[in-house]
């Protein structure tokens, strides 16, 4: 591998480790209703688990409800086991045309629990952004050895390969620290 594909996979991957830290920390619930909080949740409908976006709309028209509209009425019950089943805690109330779900407020204890989630989270995405930089310096190694690098070359990318570090953990620490901060403020 060259010095730049080296670099452009290393950024890749860690560009799509913080995305999923991103994904998993809009799963994280609030004191406030997010339709993230049940993007998650996979519907048993047809006879396979479909993810609640193909089968319904969601949406938060006040703070502290989430709307479910199903496109086929058909599949209200479905949608209502699904969110019964999650481990998230809520209930669903059903008019026959689409589902209401309120979202209750946080105690301390449970926002604490959801603070030290997230840092869980966090931590992984870093741990994944290191195992990143670890990879890209063995290809850079042995890009060396192969005779495709001069050691200068290898040295260099194993420089931008810990500044790309350096800024994609700072990206998980920020995206972290907003969600605590939220989950604290509600």
């Amino acid at each position: 591998m060259s010095a730049d594909d080296i670099l452009l996979d290393a950024q890749m991957r860690m560009e799509k480790a913080i995305e999923v830290l991103k994904n998993n920390l809009a799963g994280i619930r609030t004191g406030r209703a997010n339709p993230g909080l049940v993007d998650s949740l996979r519907v048993e409908v047809y006879g396979s688990p479909t993810p609640i976006k193909q089968v319904a709309s969601v949406g938060a028209p006040e703070p502290t409800q989430i709307v479910i509209r199903p496109y086929d009425p058909g599949t209200i019950k479905d949608i209502e086991k699904a969110v019964i089943a999650s481990d998230l805690g809520l209930t669903p109330q059903s008019d026959g045309r689409l589902i209401r779900i309120n979202i209750p407020q946080l105690s301390t204890e449970v926002r604490r629990k959801m603070v030290s989630r997230i840092k869980e989270l966090a931590e992984e995405a870093k741990v994944a952004v290191r195992n990143i930089r670890r990879d890209a310096n063995k290809s850079a190694d042995q890009a060396e050895k192969d005779k495709i690098l001069s050691e200068d070359q290898r040295n260099d990318v194993k420089t931008e390969v810990q500044e790309l570090t350096k800024k994609f953990e700072a990206q998980a620490s920020e995206a972290s620290k907003s969600r605590e901060i939220e989950v604290m403020d509600d």
